[in-house]
């Protein structure tokens, strides 16, 4: 039998993780690496089944940042690390401040011909960020614009959590005349209707229907009354965080 990999992110519920690959005929036990990338930050919604995790696998490696304190943390990453999971597989760190400060997302890429992936935690929502909790606007519009949206236009994005039919409402109050978020936004209703997730999208659609990575368009802000991008992601944040819809 040959040796195999495991990848798993952001565990909090660990057993759900192991039943699946029990139903699967598959082993921890076979795998050559068992590595677990938590851990974008600190938080327990994304972190909490860490511990849990080392204690029915014991050898299993915790990647997370190293400013923020990753519950379970084994093996600490800064910005432009890079670890592999196998022949074909590559992860990048990415240091993505402002919802916390140590924020990592991380970036993988395959074989040639394969989409790459980019996992954004709370950094990046579909339609969306995450609030301004241990950072500023200029820090965000860094993470976002610049450090996740320089990646190539088909990587497609995972984050933390499925607020996209919220996202795509509120960003319809931003650019109410924008046909892409309002076909996206069509589309992610049908999808929650039939009880299926709206992730992954791509850094291409972020760019077209997230309001927060538009923000150096001149339409979006004349639309806020901003002259600036990042006075206008801090405007859309603030709208966003009071918006009740």
């Amino acid at each position: 039998m040959s040796w195999r990999s495991g990848l798993s992110w952001e565990l909090v519920g660990p057993d759900l993780v192991l039943n699946y690959t029990d139903s699967q005929c598959i082993k921890w036990l076979q795998f050559q690496h068992l590595v677990h990338y938590s851990s974008y930050m600190g938080h327990g919604d994304h972190a909490g089944g860490n511990n849990k995790f080392k204690q029915l696998v014991p050898e299993i490696k915790v990647y997370g940042g190293s400013i923020d304190n990753v519950q379970g943390c084994t093996d600490k990453v800064e910005n432009g690390d890079k670890l592999s999971l196998g022949a074909d597989i590559s992860i990048l760190s990415l240091h993505t401040p402002c919802h916390t400060r140590g924020h990592i997302s991380y970036y993988v890429s395959g074989t040639e011909g394969e989409h790459p992936a980019v996992f954004t935690g709370d950094t990046m929502f579909i339609a969306g960020c995450g609030r301004f909790f241990e950072g500023t606007a200029e820090q965000m519009h860094q993470s976002l614009c610049v450090t996740l949206g320089s990646l190539p236009k088909p990587t497609r994005v995972y984050c933390g959590h499925e607020y996209t039919v919220k996202n795509l409402q509120f960003a319809l109050t931003v650019e109410p005349d924008n046909g892409k978020i309002a076909q996206k936004l069509s589309w992610a209703e049908q999808k929650r209707k039939d009880g299926l997730p709206t992730i992954p999208s791509t850094i291409e659609e972020e760019w077209e229907t997230n309001p927060f990575m538009r923000v150096d368009l001149q339409v979006v802000q004349d639309k806020v009354g901003c002259k600036s991008p990042t006075e206008a992601l801090q405007e859309i944040r603030q709208r966003k965080d009071n918006w009740r819809g």
